[in-house]
């Protein structure tokens, strides 16, 4: 069975990962107005052909397609939303976040709104022109099945029911509803999910037979849940498993990955285009965030928006069937390593995420490894400020938890070469970020840390980190520490934004941190 539209390669995210703000950006902050012309940025002036518009855990702007069509006319009359370009709707999952549950009923109540606009300036009745959404947090077929059953069954049906004593029927006060029906792309983000994402997305075709379907791997969340390398890991093998599921059923499934610009977040950036399309291959689209758009020059973002478009998804991904059972073992080995040393970190990531600028009007929202972390009374903040506050203290997260290599059998460890084929250069673009003069700050000034980073930072953490470091160096012949000028100028600002912090100087921190991730050409 195949698709008869567009399946778009690069789409344009509001991940709040840039370093620097766009010149059109009227405030620090990406908001209202701006986020409406940034997505016809993204379109027109970078080429991606999506743009993902995220009702999740923010602000949004409820007349975004109005105002779209209406400003920009003669773009979208000559690049048909719906067809040639795309604007998806990523809604909250109800049973997850549950302040925004009635966010996620409004969502899909304003699908029919965009869709009448669309057919009112297109003069076309009816077409489709937002159709699909987003749903976090998937976990089972039942998952993806009740967004669709509420939209048929809260949205569409209503409106054949008679609203008066003449027999009057709600479609004939305001209209038909378009679409009857949409499409749920599942985004698939713990660990179990992306194991056994086959099981959930075989049970879904079997019971709706889609004639094609998308699904969503995240690749951020993950690598805050469980470490970098295993969620390259979990990655992958999901790659295979949907690609096998493509084999068999004869049904095109078209993965997105949802990776940012650092290693741990997935390193697709400009300029790293080849290597991350060959780390993931099989993947249809990839999503474009903010630091890929707004840290990098514009012409050096528009050749590598090109490229993607071109190049994915880059052949089909390696089918791990045979060695599942030893990548599941060396993911679970990384994992378990990597929680187990992030424990002692806790208070120090959450003190230095607080000097982070927020880029998007988020409202709160902590994910998956926070609600875990509830447990013991610790929670951690996103992944892009996770990310932002260990590259700030010269700790690339990358290296948590590498000391596990020296446990793994010759088999597992002969797999995890094999299957994860950029880990040396990965590590080896990470480990320019590690700044050995802060260690020495660290130390030699624990006292007056200590309330903010905690006896477990300095007797836990950073002994296991070093060992790490000395572990990544020993297996992979990589220099730990900047090679370059650059390097060393990054160097001294990550130090001056730890002197800072130890005079008190809070808002010279903040300008430092910024001025160290517009050098690394990423928040987090």
């Amino acid at each position: 069975m195949k698709r008869d539209r567009l399946i778009p390669k690069t789409m344009a995210s509001q991940h709040p990962d840039n370093a620097s703000i766009p010149k059109w950006c009227k405030n620090e902050v990406i908001a209202g107005e701006d986020e409406v012309y940034e997505a016809y940025h993204a379109y027109v002036f970078l080429g991606c052909r999506e743009a993902m518009w995220d009702a999740e855990g923010k602000d949004i702007d409820p007349q975004v397609v109005r105002k779209l069509l209406t400003n920009y006319p003669e773009y979208f009359i000559e690049n048909k939303l719906g067809e040639d370009i795309f604007l998806t709707l990523r809604i909250p999952n109800p049973l997850i976040e549950v302040a925004e549950k009635k966010i996620f009923l409004e969502t899909l109540q304003s699908i029919p709104k965009h869709n009448d606009v669309a057919m009112t300036f297109y003069n076309e009745h009816p077409r489709k022109s937002i159709f699909e959404v987003i749903l976090p947090f998937t976990v089972s077929h039942v998952d993806l099945i009740r967004v669709r059953e509420t939209y048929r069954k809260v949205i569409v049906e209503p409106f054949n029911e008679q609203i008066d004593y003449q027999g009057l029927k709600l479609k004939e006060l305001v209209g038909e509803v378009y679409p009857k029906e949409i499409e749920v792309i599942p985004l698939i983000e713990d660990m179990n999910s992306l194991i056994s994402c086959d099981e959930i997305i075989m049970r879904y075709i079997e019971l709706v037979s889609p004639s094609y379907l998308r699904v969503f791997l995240a690749r951020s969340d993950p690598a805050l849940n469980y470490g970098y390398v295993a969620a390259t890991l979990l990655a992958k093998l999901a790659l295979s498993k949907l690609w096998n599921i493509r084999n068999q059923t004869g049904i095109d499934i078209y993965p997105i990955i949802g990776a940012g610009c650092l290693p741990f977040r997935g390193h697709n950036s400009p300029i790293n285009i080849e290597g991350f399309v060959e780390e993931y291959k099989g993947t249809w689209t990839v999503t474009i965030q903010s630091a890929y758009r707004y840290d990098y020059p514009e012409n050096e973002v528009v050749e590598a928006v090109k490229k993607l478009n071109n190049m994915l998804p880059y052949g089909e991904p390696r089918d791990l069937t045979e060695v599942e059972e030893t990548i599941v073992n060396v993911i679970q080995k990384f994992s378990r390593k990597y929680q187990e040393t992030l424990e002692s970190a806790i208070d120090a990531v959450n003190y230095v995420a607080s000097f982070i600028p927020p880029r998007r009007s988020r409202k709160l929202h902590i994910g998956l490894y926070g609600y875990s972390r509830r447990l013991i009374g610790k929670s951690l903040p996103r992944a892009i400020p996770f990310t932002g506050a260990f590259y700030s203290l010269g700790i690339p997260p990358e290296f948590i938890g590498m000391r596990v290599l020296k446990g793994l059998g010759e088999e597992e460890y002969d797999v995890l070469r094999e299957v994860h084929v950029r880990l040396r250069d990965d590590l080896e673009e990470a480990a320019r970020r590690v700044v050995w003069e802060a260690f020495s700050l660290l130390v030699e000034n624990r006292g007056n840390l200590l309330k903010h980073f905690s006896k477990e930072f300095y007797e836990e953490f950073i002994p296991s980190y070093m060992e790490d470091l000395e572990t990544t160096s020993e297996l992979f012949g990589i220099k730990i520490g900047g090679r370059s000028f650059s390097d060393r100028r990054y160097a001294n600002i990550i130090e001056n934004f730890l002197i800072s912090i130890l005079e008190e100087e809070y808002d010279r921190a903040k300008h430092e941190l910024v001025e160290a991730a517009r050098l690394r050409r990423s928040i987090g």
